[in-house]
């Protein structure tokens, strides 16, 4: 349960991780804000609240496992992972630098605490499958967690794994599905509709949850539900903002891999303060 001060906190921290995307992504001049933003109260309540995991020990045997499908939105995981300390926030300033932890696509071989390699989309959910069939095979009891794109459903992967999730009855396996509406080209509708999702995932086998992607509670209790299903994999179906929280980048396609020149960051941290 999400006690009043527990949501609070979140909040504060969800704050916290908003900006510093705002200030790594100006700061190194490339990268991708847009679906970084949308999915901040996501990563806030899993690793603030609701994984099992130690970050003083990444590679702890029976940790909650997160992986991010949608690796172009990696600042939010950075900034997630930077707050939970498995690295020092000053690492941020270092975004895209050559030589840093911290490169534009995820590199489980550079960061502590990355679970995946990933930026070719459409690749997260099998892996995930992979991960969490070896903790039954291994009769661990860990839980894995993946972050899918709602442009990268049009992946044909994304549904060979479905299928195969349902197929293998996994249900220590959770999607989430980070459903802003847009894409580097524009509009999902416009480019490839794969709307409705909850019809076709519930075609596919799986436990649907519907929510808004930016109510912590909510996200807490859909994490939470998602732990009582047997028999399937469940899909958290999130409804979030392109760009949520800064004015200028809600909403608008323009923002997904455009970052911010210093007179708009600043107008951005000024509205997340």
């Amino acid at each position: 349960m999400l006690t009043p001060e527990k949501e609070s906190s979140l909040k504060g921290t969800a704050k916290k991780i908003r900006r510093h995307i705002i200030k790594m992504l100006a700061r190194a001049g490339s990268g991708h804000p847009g679906g970084s933003l949308s999915a901040v109260e996501l990563l806030t309540a899993l690793y603030f609240h609701h994984l099992r995991h130690k970050p003083g020990n990444p590679d702890w045997p029976d940790r909650d496992r997160f992986l991010l499908s949608k690796g172009h939105g990696c600042p939010v995981w950075y900034a997630a992972l930077a707050e939970a300390g498995y690295f020092q926030v000053k690492e941020l300033d270092t975004l895209r630098n050559f030589g840093s932890i911290l490169q534009g696509h995820p590199d489980m071989k550079r960061t502590p605490g990355v679970e995946m390699s990933s930026g070719s989309l459409g690749q997260g959910l099998s892996i995930a499958n992979g991960i969490a069939l070896a903790g039954k095979l291994d009769k661990k009891d860990y839980r894995v967690y993946v972050l899918i794109g709602d442009g990268e459903t049009q992946e044909g992967q994304i549904w060979e794994a479905a299928m195969s999730a349902a197929h293998y009855k996994i249900d220590n396996l959770c999607a989430i599905l980070d459903y802003n509406g847009f894409q580097i080209d524009g509009s999902l509708e416009e480019v490839m509709n794969p709307a409705p999702f909850k019809e076709k995932w519930q075609s596919f086998g799986w436990h649907t949850i519907e929510i808004d992607g930016h109510n912590l509670k909510t996200i807490a209790q859909a994490l939470k539900e998602a732990e009582t299903i047997k028999e399937k994999p469940t899909i958290i179906i999130a409804r979030t903002v392109k760009g949520k929280g800064v004015s200028f980048m809600e909403n608008t396609a323009a923002w997904h891999g455009k970052t911010p020149n210093a007179e708009q960051a600043e107008k951005a941290l000024r509205e997340l303060e």
